[in-house]
């Protein structure tokens, strides 16, 4: 199910930059840990739902409800996810429910953090499920199958990729990146702790690295979690997020490495709360526009007046590098980006 959030009628032409501006947050709801992506010739987030908004207060009572053993009972409502799309990063369509725990029987509640991968003629969809305290629960990151990027999406396994806590590391929080030598990597974890791991090309299964480990943990100073990876000119910039999700010092901070395992040298903060715009920033993803150096961080904020912990939105704004590849700190706006036609 489809429906459209927001018509700006500017008379957009091809160009790439139009000159209309989104505004932050890009698109109503309370919606967190937002995983961009290019899709052909739109724009695609992935987001956590963070809270119920709106007519969903009503529609999706029932969950919130429900009685379960989640550490928080606003676990409860996480049953499922929804994707947004944009041809040009103003006006967007919301698609319901591309994901629902009624397609992945092992998971009861807390779905986090989607990443997404189109290999072929298939897309991936990565969740974190049931937030497990320990080796007991059932539960971990998971991964789903559909033709289409709108879902719906089928659990592909039956049972978790990763359902154990490895190296410290909760298995949430998951991101894969693709290397130009065609190998799939996947980087998670909570808890201050972060590992990587190979998939198969089948993307369904995890690999061994060329010493036999199965798990590598390589985390940076000050990790918490919410871990991204980029390659540009041959550099790998590995991002993550620092402090305590729900506070206001909620921060993405950065390092450059010369191989996708590391190490991992801590450089600085890139995003962080600014006292005349939002607080909370942090849990981000970067999406470069095909055939340009252009960036775009998509991550979550509260607003200065938003008193509940989960009520975060997403937003988007420029991510820029300087003359030495080094990322410029990013400055959090209400606009947003300009309007953009992907070619």
């Amino acid at each position: 199910m489809k429906k459209n959030l927001k018509f700006i009628t500017l008379g957009l032409s091809a160009a790439t930059a139009i000159g209309a501006s989104a505004i932050n947050p890009v698109f109503p709801g309370w919606y967190a840990d937002p995983e961009g992506i290019v899709i052909g010739k739109e724009v695609w987030i992935y987001p956590t739902l963070s809270r119920l908004y709106g007519a969903d207060k009503e529609k999706y009572k029932a969950d919130l409800e429900r009685k379960t053993d989640a550490g928080n009972p606003e676990y409860n409502l996480q049953t499922h996810l929804d994707a947004f799309s944009s041809p040009d990063l103003v006006n967007w369509t919301k698609h319901n429910e591309v994901l629902h725990i009624r397609d992945v029987k092992w998971a009861d509640y807390a779905l986090w953090a989607p990443a997404i991968v189109k290999k072929g003629d298939k897309y991936y969809l990565y969740f974190g499920a049931n937030d497990i305290q320990n080796n007991e629960r059932l539960g971990g990151i998971g991964v789903a199958v559909s033709d289409r990027p709108e879902g719906p999406f089928k659990d592909a396994l039956g049972k978790p990729l990763i359902d154990k806590i490895i190296n410290g590391a909760q298995p949430i929080d998951q991101y894969v990146f693709l290397d130009d030598d065609g190998q799939y990597y996947m980087y998670y974890g909570g808890w201050r702790h972060c590992n990587v791991v190979k998939l198969n090309d089948d993307l369904t299964s995890i690999g061994k690295f060329d010493d036999g480990d199965i798990y590598k943990e390589v985390t940076p100073k000050d990790y918490v979690e919410g871990p991204f990876m980029l390659k540009r000119n041959g550099k790998y910039y590995f991002m993550w997020s620092e402090g305590g999700w729900t506070g206001p010092d909620y921060r993405v901070a950065y390092a450059i490495a010369d191989s996708p395992l590391g190490p991992f040298e801590r450089i600085g903060t890139i995003l962080q709360q600014d006292p005349e715009i939002a607080t909370g920033a942090g849990h981000h993803s970067v999406i470069q526009i095909p055939g340009t150096d252009d960036y775009y961080i998509v991550y979550h904020r509260r607003g200065l007046d938003i008193k509940h912990y989960n009520e975060r939105s997403t937003c988007i704004d420029k991510l820029e590098f300087d003359e030495d590849g080094f990322i410029k700190p990013v400055k959090m706006t209400f606009t947003g980006p300009e309007a953009i036609t992907i070619k």
